[in-house]
């Protein structure tokens, strides 16, 4: 074959692996995704499509010196942020009890000076359930209620895990663990991995976590059982009122071979690791009449300069999918 046929063979190569790639990375679309979410909670018109149960909150946030010299970010300018918070609980049933074991999750909006937005969006688990958009969307399909029982079928859940090796991790780190007691009393994890960009445009790999001063408090089977429905959104409101509930943002940073593309999978705790901030939540209300939080669409890659996503397929598919539920919400749907 001559020079000119080698290079058009390898072109078509290279072509055919990146058709495949764009096709496999596109698996599921963001409709798809929501469209799972609504099959499996049922669709409550102008409500998120998930975390649909939550709790509007307001304070600030103080950066620090050594998060500074790791990004050139105002987050970590050490001046105070305003900011908007919502505590949730996960899935898209406005009624789920607040003991279900359902994850936690803390997103919050930086009002950042000249009118820029900054988002973190969170949940009180280190990793998460799925590697791809489309096995995420595959464990919604499995949990779908049957239409007679109006429970999920253990066969087509145990059929979903058979198949879906990604999903474990969670699964047994789950498994030792109750639902938290309060919003206020649980760690909320970044999961992805993320890059911090410096003065001198060098990048490192961050994962981030943020630790309540108020500890760790599970319930126990006993307290899980008598546990009223609703709980979370007023004991938060009365725990406001009474004082500042407070979280410490800490920063692992990475070394080379950490995985940045996966979420279902954690770095070690030895990472090197620091404080790099303080989030001080001062009030609560709730979301419905404290609108403050309720029109946010809690887009995780709104991103101030010096912060910055990977190439992790969960977090880039967040986005679009975020923006398909809240163009529903906004149009009454």
């Amino acid at each position: 074959m001559s020079s000119s046929g080698h290079g058009l063979a390898r072109s078509v190569l290279l072509a055919l692996v990146s058709a495949t790639s764009i096709a496999s990375a596109a698996e599921v679309t963001a409709p798809q995704m929501i469209d799972a979410f609504e099959g499996t909670f049922g669709a409550h018109a102008g409500q998120r499509r998930n975390h649909i149960k939550g709790t509007c909150a307001a304070g600030e946030f103080v950066g620090t010196t050594e998060a500074a010299a790791l990004s050139r970010s105002v987050l970590f300018s050490g001046k105070p942020i305003p900011v908007v918070a919502r505590f949730s609980l996960g899935g898209g049933n406005p009624e789920v009890p607040d003991a279900a074991p359902a994850p936690r999750g803390m997103a919050l909006e930086f009002r950042l000076p000249g009118g820029a937005l900054h988002h973190i969006t969170m949940i009180n688990a280190p990793i998460f359930a799925a590697r791809t958009p489309a096995s995420f969307r595959d464990a919604l399909i499995a949990a779908r209620p049957d239409p007679k029982t109006g429970q999920p079928d253990p066969e087509k859940l145990k059929a979903y895990l058979a198949t879906h090796p990604d999903a474990m991790a969670l699964r047994e780190l789950s498994s030792g663990h109750n639902p938290t007691a309060n919003y206020y009393q649980t760690p909320y994890f970044g999961i992805h991995t993320f890059k911090f960009i410096d003065s001198k445009n060098a990048e490192h790999l961050v994962k981030w976590r943020f630790v309540p001063r108020d500890g760790v408090k599970e319930l126990t089977a006993e307290e899980m059982k008598a546990a009223p429905h609703d709980f979370l959104e007023k004991n938060l409101i009365e725990r406001t009122g009474k004082a500042p509930a407070v979280w410490d943002m800490i920063v692992y940073v990475g070394e080379p071979g950490d995985p940045q593309d996966d979420p279902t999978l954690a770095w070690p705790e030895t990472r090197k690791h620091f404080k790099a901030g303080t989030l001080t939540i001062t009030q609560a209300t709730p979301q419905q009449k404290g609108k403050a939080c309720e029109p946010i669409n809690f887009d995780p890659l709104v991103m101030t300069d010096g912060v910055a996503p990977t190439n992790d397929p969960v977090l880039l598919f967040r986005s679009p999918a975020y923006a398909v539920s809240f163009g529903k919400r906004l149009s009454g749907q």
